[in-house]
């Protein structure tokens, strides 16, 4: 009898957000180059995006190494070979990765982290930061994606419910002011470069150095 493989853990929203998020970074960045993702989650990002990003080398983290070997999978069933081994990462650590092993020595071109800000303490907003501004290259970009809170622009209804909800489960938690954000970012030295709607009332922020 012939065993068909388990299926590997699927996140939904990193299924329907990835063609948009990818499409954004196909504009921003060029042909070659480092990536370190923060908080992969199940991997499929990581997967997407550098199977249709070849000249890049992707490394992706996560602070739960019982999720090390879902990123594998996903990278092995799209074909990625340009993925990294996955390596445990706190943001909130002053050296990065957080598993004792080699530090980061070569600067990152890309620091990428979807869906992070909102879904933790307001301390990983300084720690991502201030990881970003230590490892990124000189024209290095920090890409983040999520919901937001904006002054001055109404909040969709669901983000209003999603913001609720995140906050019952646990208070530390919750959508993040963009002002509050770009004002840590320039704490570290980075500057709010761009802002880009996606989709599901979504943005993509890149920020550079000042």
């Amino acid at each position: 009898m012939k065993f068909s493989p388990m299926p590997l853990p699927h996140s939904p929203a990193a299924e329907r957000n990835r063609a948009p998020i990818l499409a954004r970074l196909q504009a921003l960045l060029p042909p070659t180059g480092r990536a370190l993702e923060i908080a992969s989650g199940t991997g499929q990002h990581a997967a997407h995006f550098a199977a249709a990003l070849p000249g890049w080398a992707w490394q992706p983290t996560d602070a739960d190494d019982a999720l090390f070997s879902t990123i594998a999978g996903w990278s092995r069933a799209a074909g990625a070979s340009n993925v990294l081994p996955p390596r445990r990462l706190d943001v909130r650590e002053g050296d990065w990765p957080s598993d004792g092993g080699p530090r980061f020595g070569t600067p990152f071109d890309l620091v990428f982290a979807a869906n992070l800000l909102h879904i933790s303490p307001w301390a990983c907003c300084t720690g991502l930061m201030q990881g970003a501004a230590r490892h990124l290259s000189p024209a290095g970009l920090l890409v983040t994606y999520g919901p937001y809170l904006e002054d001055d622009v109404p909040t969709a209804p669901g983000n209003l419910a999603f913001d609720a909800d995140l906050r019952a489960r646990d208070p530390a938690w919750g959508l993040r002011r963009l002002a509050d954000v770009a004002q840590e970012a320039g704490r570290a030295g980075l500057a709010l470069r761009e802002r880009h709607a996606m989709p599901a009332n979504n943005l993509l922020l890149v920020f550079s150095r000042g």
